[in-house]
């Protein structure tokens, strides 16, 4: 029995307009994950400048408050997963036809190449031995390349020292290698194995028991106790080194000196500690010596702690105006009294700080009359002290004097309770300390290291 005509059109309009549906439908959908993904960029943004805010905030009011730090980490881990998220959603909406979210279309984002200095391993794929079409010799035309970044896994390995013993057959004198040096007296830690330990818990800030419970997850069992063993035997082996490095810091002529918070457990509490730091840099003024940084620990920031860590430095010291430096400088001081050289990106960071919050125009003033004596100061960064010197004098020094006779003129039209005069209190009672660079190229306008002007 033969179909009629008008049935078979009847089915294949069905299957035409079925088919059209679907790919109408597929598009919707593809075009919804889209939208959906991109929404979701848009939280994630949201996030992230939430957490730019939070940390400017954190940044300007300090570390007071556990509170706000809390904020910052949860806010971390929020825009992490938002970023997650949406790598996955514009996956998903890229593989159903739809446009990849976060770029134009019929765009591909730019990336930057691998870095160079990675080593390179070829994978060549197989290629056919004759042409799948004619069967044909094949000669080689060129090739393309497509890069992707790799990490081969950590893996650990136990050492085994040999030391054979030996008889002699004439004297029977038995013979054997010494032990060959190792960082910890009979330890068990290999050197790698203990930098590595040290540089996750000093330069990561990982605790040793985070470091245990992951080295157990791939198979090696260190307790808490042992790695901490290893750690502070590890402090001692390298105390000398400290030495060496703070020998060094300290024959320097000019030192920056500068101290940030570090939390310290307590017992039942978090306390805070200090960290001191000095650093040596001549890059500046074009010196010849190495740069190298010094760091020391207290659990608090009284005055006792640098008197003891620059007792028998000299020389300049580029420091904010901790009260607790004002002993390095007096006239009686033995050896001999400390240099004092003002930081002016703590002065102009207090006007800064005034014209953009209070909107005060003598503050924005300011802001503007110091930005020219760091922009006169630029033209001499890493230059010889003489050139230095003879620059300064010549076109920054013209400049700071029209600086000091304005903030004295200002001030002098002010309550001492104003913000801006507090802030010119600041510059004006050290004027000698923020003005000594005039007079020694090796001084630097700043306590920024390495000393450069961005």
């Amino acid at each position: 029995m033969t179909r009629a005509p008008d049935q078979t059109g009847d089915v294949e309009a069905l299957r035409a307009a079925l088919a059209a549906e679907r790919e109408a439908r597929i598009a919707a959908e593809a075009r919804a994950t889209g939208l959906e993904a991109r929404a979701t960029g848009a939280e994630a943004m949201i996030a992230h400048l939430k957490l730019v805010i939070a940390k400017l905030r954190h940044d300007k009011f300090g570390a007071s408050s556990e509170r706000g730090r809390k904020l910052i980490d949860q806010l971390e881990l929020e825009l992490g997963d938002l970023i997650a998220t949406v790598a996955e959603e514009a996956a998903r909406a890229e593989s159903q036809g739809g446009e990849r979210p976060g770029a134009p279309p019929h765009r591909k984002p730019v990336r930057g190449p691998l870095p160079a200095h990675l080593p390179r391993e070829r994978v060549v794929v197989p290629s056919p031995a004759a042409c799948p079409c004619c069967g044909g010799k094949l000669s080689k035309l060129g090739e393309d390349i497509t890069e992707t970044l790799e990490v081969v896994p950590r893996s650990w390995k136990v050492i085994q020292t040999v030391r054979e013993r030996f008889s002699c057959r004439s004297c029977e004198t038995i013979t054997q290698p010494p032990t060959p040096f190792h960082p910890i007296a009979r330890g068990r830690a290999g050197p790698n194995l203990l930098a590595m330990i040290l540089e996750a818990k000093f330069g990561q800030h990982l605790p040793l028991n985070r470091q245990s419970e992951t080295y157990g997850r791939e198979g090696v069992e260190l307790s808490v106790s042992t790695l901490a063993d290893w750690v502070g035997t590890a402090a001692a082996v390298l105390s000398p080194l400290h030495a060496l490095v703070a020998a060094h810091v300290l024959a320097a002529e000019r030192l920056h000196g500068d101290d940030t918070t570090v939390p310290l457990l307590a017992r039942g509490k978090t306390v805070t500690a200090r960290l001191w730091t000095y650093v040596r840099d001549a890059r500046p003024f074009a010196g010849p010596a190495p740069p190298a940084a010094l760091f020391q620990f207290s659990r608090d920031r009284t005055a006792e702690h640098p008197r003891r860590h620059l007792a028998s430095y000299d020389g300049i010291l580029q420091a904010d105006a901790y009260a607790g430096f004002g002993e390095l400088y007096r006239p009686d001081r033995k050896p001999g009294p400390i240099t004092e050289a003002a930081c002016w990106a703590h002065l102009r960071r207090k006007a800064f700080e005034l014209a953009e919050v209070a909107r005060a125009p003598l503050a924005a003033e300011a802001v503007r009359r110091i930005d020219r004596v760091f922009e006169a100061e630029r033209e001499v960064n890493g230059c010889p002290v003489a050139e230095r010197l003879a620059h300064r004098q010549a076109v920054v020094a013209p400049l700071v004097a029209e600086l000091h006779a304005w903030m004295l003129e200002t001030r002098g039209r002010m309550s001492r309770h104003n913000d801006v005069a507090k802030a010119l209190d600041y510059a004006l009672t050290r004027w000698e300390a923020f003005t000594g660079f005039l007079a020694d190229g090796r001084v630097c306008l700043t306590n920024n290291t390495p000393g450069f002007i961005e």
